[in-house]
């Protein structure tokens, strides 16, 4: 395969697009490595445009363990806009690598970051236009080894037939592993051919080739059992946990864009992992045992980090970051350390439960104080229960209260509709509770001018997670419920004009829906819509509900399946779910029960702080909770310069 830089061609094309910058590389702490000196090259991607993929964490971890490696090498690359890929195909131009402009197809992997199933079109389009066959069956052994990760790959069936391999979990170690497998056998002669070196890499029982299984259906639709078709292939593929992320102190160089990014800060991953149990969230039951990283690790990781990029905020990532044993001194070493340099701190959302004043105070006191966003999820105390999100509303009008009364004039809260056994009064409710956020606010405050801005997401039920059986609320329903909110909301004379309402209707969710709980009859919708056009489905301007409607409709009837069969049905304990050959360390069983006591609106604690629940990630995965307090401070506190 041709591995020159593409740029000569690039650049004439450059002045007829829109942000041309981001197609040029050359980031502040991006690596252009010796080509002929490595032995083994990665194409990383996060299939999305550059100012959502650059500032995407995890490609940017795996691009610098790679780099660091000696013989290897990793460059990025992102999804083109329209305007660039019709000059692309016009002049015959092939996805390249923003570090140095080489063909995709020259590179040994291809590997695709998936944090949400609509970027699938994104990645054949990028197949396409780097040369490389779509079905994965087509390749011969000069194509690259097209390998999917992230949190969507926990069920790849739906795109199975347009990757070679899936990883699931961390990363870190995984690409490591893979690399020297495949180092291996290139320094071999790559005996046996692209079928040779794949079967290594599934014979680990850490990679899963989707070739390698068979799935056998039942005339009603439903899977009967998928099936190895190669010998030494394992029944079923393991998730990879990273242990000790002071290990893993990544990145160290974060990249700074050239263009405006979705992120403008500096990023450290606090802790790993929640077991906080809330029974919709997919993140959270996929990545867990819960591993904090130290205070001291977090310290030197925000120390070079800054030096390394002069940003002017410091964003502490988790699930749940308010959930570190050691966060209270997290916050204040980190705001005394920098407070001449006047280094913000930021938190991506906090808990209700976890919040207070100190804390919040510590985390502006260098930065500007803007709103505080926190995340009910559900609008009724009965909804709460039964997605095991432990806040009464109490709770949330005290927090709330603290904040108005200290100085915050912006709340931002967070629900879902169309949770299980939701009804239109449960959403109603969140109407109710803005309303008394507001008297509260204006209470406390002595001020007219309180804002609460309420933001509802369509709830889409995920694998490995107790809703995974779950029926989905339709496009149609969910549309109606939220009118039925918006109208109470703007119908308060009092309080209407104080609560903000942001929404997304019911249409996206379907597609997610569709997708995420999908198996291999799905790539055929994917690939239709594909065909007709379809790009950047994760951005409103682009996505076409309709598009994907017609898409199943062509596609779906030869299987004896809909749209309606994937997303708005229920599922049975029996069925064999599409993704139940990929163990996430979450034992069936237990989902299954949390399913049932969601159904009874039963609380379960978060077993950080209680007896094991026996979920099964701990003996499964030969892991275990990591969490402090360490007893140590940030030191010096005097101010680093």
């Amino acid at each position: 395969m041709m591995s020159e830089s593409v740029f000569p061609q690039l650049e004439a094309l450059l002045p007829h697009v829109q942000k041309p910058i981001q197609y040029v590389g050359g980031e502040l702490n991006s690596t252009v490595k010796d080509w002929d000196a490595c032995d083994v090259r990665w194409a990383l991607m996060y299939p999305d445009a550059y100012e959502v993929g650059l500032p995407n964490q995890g490609v940017m971890i795996l691009y610098e363990v790679l780099n660091e490696r000696e013989g290897v090498l990793a460059e990025r690359t992102y999804s083109v806009w329209p305007d660039l890929e019709a000059l692309m195909r016009e002049h015959q131009v092939p996805q390249f690598t923003v570090d140095s402009h080489r063909p995709v197809s020259a590179f040994d992997v291809f590997g695709l970051s998936f944090s949400t199933e609509l970027g699938y079109t994104n990645m054949l389009t990028a197949l396409d236009l780097a040369g490389i066959p779509l079905e994965a069956r087509n390749r011969t052994v000069d194509h690259p080894i097209v390998l999917a990760g992230g949190h969507a790959a926990f069920n790849p069936e739906p795109i199975a037939e347009f990757i070679d391999a899936a990883v699931i979990g961390d990363g870190e170690q995984a690409v490591l592993d893979m690399t020297e497998i495949i180092r291996t056998w290139k320094a071999e002669g790559r005996p046996g051919g692209r079928e040779e070196v794949l079967l290594r890499l599934a014979k680990t029982g850490s990679v899963y080739i989707p070739g390698f299984y068979d799935v056998e259906y039942l005339e009603d639709g439903r899977i009967g059992r998928v099936v190895p078709n190669r010998s030494g292939v394992p029944w079923r593929v393991s998730k990879h946990t990273v242990m000790d992320l002071d290990e893993w102190p990544y990145p160290k160089q974060p990249l700074v864009p050239l263009a405006e990014t979705v992120h403008e800060r500096m990023s450290v991953e606090i802790f790993r992992g929640c077991t906080r149990g809330c029974r919709f969230c997919q993140a959270g039951m996929i990545t867990r045992p819960v591993r904090e990283r130290s205070i001291t690790g977090i310290g030197e990781m925000v120390e070079k980090g800054l030096k390394a990029t002069g940003f002017e905020e410091v964003g502490l990532l988790s699930l749940s970051s308010a959930d570190h044993t050691e966060i209270a001194d997290i916050a204040k070493g980190l705001a005394d350390r920098y407070t001449d340099d006047k280094v913000g701190l930021s938190l991506p959302s906090t808990r209700v439960d976890a919040f207070n004043v100190d804390l919040a105070n510590e985390l502006t006191r260098n930065g500007r104080r803007s709103g505080l966003t926190f995340a009910p999820e559900g609008g009724s105390e009965r909804m709460r229960k039964v997605i095991n999100k432990m806040v009464s509303e109490e709770d949330l009008i005290r927090t709330v209260a603290t904040a108005y009364g200290n100085g915050w004039r912006q709340v931002k809260l967070y629900f879902m509709c169309g949770l299980p056994t939701e009804t239109d009064e449960d959403v109603l409710q969140i109407a109710d509770m803005a309303i008394n956020v507001i008297a509260k606010g204006r209470e406390v405050s002595g001020q007219n001018d309180i804002r609460c801005t309420v933001s509802i997401g369509g709830f889409v039920p995920k694998p490995h997670t107790p809703f995974q059986w779950a029926p989905q609320l339709s496009a149609e329903e969910t549309d109606a419920r939220l009118a039925k909110l918006r109208d109470k909301i703007r119908g308060d004379k009092k309080y209407g004009r104080s609560i903000g309402f942001r929404y997304h209707d019911g249409k996206p969710g379907i597609v997610e829906g569709l997708l995420s709980r999908g198996d291999r009859r799905i790539g055929d919708v994917i690939r239709a819509v594909y065909e007709d056009g379809g790009r950047f489905d994760g951005w409103r301007e682009h996505f076409s509900y309709d598009r994907w409607m017609q898409a199943a409709e062509k596609t779906l009837p030869a299987y004896g399946v809909d749209v309606a069969w994937y997303t708005t049905r229920e599922r049975t304990y029996e069925e064999v779910l599409p993704w139940d050959h990929l163990d996430s360390g979450l034992d069936k069983d237990w989902l299954w029960e949390d399913w049932q006591d969601a159904l009874d609106e039963t609380e379960v604690e978060d077993c950080r702080w209680t007896p094991c629940f026996d979920c099964g990630v701990c003996p499964q995965m030969d892991t275990h909770i990591q969490i402090g307090p360490t007893g140590k401070k940030l030191l010096p506190l005097s101010v680093v310069k």
